[in-house]
């Protein structure tokens, strides 16, 4: 391609992780689809090899993991009709550390075993000490942990409950949280840290800052491939560029992976140290 200057290629990844779609980046900027389409791709690779690279050998005491639903080129139930193999439910499983906020691994996948196993095993090889972990009630986690950590592991599920309840006495039809079990699987995990509620206020900021995640609109991902170079760009920029409210750093900061605050620039300029002939 064509290379644009870096102050351009930066707006256009600041649009994106800002939750645009890539024809208002397009329009924004004031570049063709195709010119924000090919950075897009090279920068979202880029971001995923540069997270494996850097995001290991983390000292957590605390982990908990989700997975947030969308989909790709048309849902689940039409899938079958399109001709399309990549169609269908992509979930993206996610695994934060609550303390610092770290996202330490993520994958777009199914939500089926080998997903689950594929996962479990990605996150287990970026630890460096046994760690608490916590899930939703899905099964298949349950051999996927065993699996990936070989016993050495505090492990426990958060299994919410859901019922009908009463409005202003009488019987409100609508689905509505009534409590939660909390279930130890394995080890001996402390009570007071059973939890999901981190990794699920996560799931908010990505459906906010990733245009494919939103609910009811036609913004979907229409390749599996943008999908996930999407996610990629999402968690690189989480992790080491937005600098979190809470912590007044960015969880790679918090985390002892770097001691200064990267800039969009320095995701672009990522794309140079990790281009497309790199290993």
């Amino acid at each position: 391609m064509n290379q644009l200057s870096l102050e351009k290629r930066t707006q256009i990844i600041n649009l994106l992780v800002e939750g645009n779609s890539l024809r208002s980046c397009s329009r924004l900027a004031d570049v063709s689809i195709t010119t924000v389409c090919k950075l897009f791709v090279e920068v979202g690779t880029a971001c995923q090899k540069f997270h494996d690279d850097v995001v290991y050998n983390i000292s957590a005491k605390r982990i908990e993991c989700d997975e947030i639903w969308a989909f790709v080129y048309a849902k689940q139930k039409n899938a079958e009709h399109t001709g399309n193999a990549e169609a269908g439910d992509a979930w993206t499983w996610t695994a934060i550390d609550p303390d610092t906020k770290l996202i330490l691994a993520w994958l777009v996948g199914k939500r089926d075993a080998e997903s689950a196993n594929t996962f479990m095993h990605d996150v287990a090889s970026r630890l460096n000490s046994q760690v608490q972990m916590t899930t939703d009630g899905l099964k298949k986690y349950v051999a996927a942990v065993e699996k990936a950590f070989e016993g050495h592991i505090d492990y426990a599920q958060l299994v919410k409950i859901y019922g009908k309840g009463e409005r202003d006495g009488k019987i409100d039809n609508r689905i509505q949280y009534i409590g939660a079990d909390r279930i130890t699987i394995s080890g001996n995990p402390d009570p007071a840290h059973i939890s999901t509620s981190m990794v699920e206020r996560q799931n908010l900021t990505m459906r906010m800052h990733m245009r494919r995640f939103t609910r009811k609109t036609n913004a979907f991902s229409k390749k599996l491939e943008n999908h996930k170079h999407s996610v990629a760009i999402h968690f690189v920029w989480y992790n080491f560029v937005r600098i979190h409210k809470t912590l007044r750093v960015t969880p790679a900061m918090e985390a002892g992976l770097t001691d200064r605050l990267m800039e969009i620039s320095d995701m672009v300029k990522l794309t140079e140290k990790y281009g497309k002939d790199s290993n």
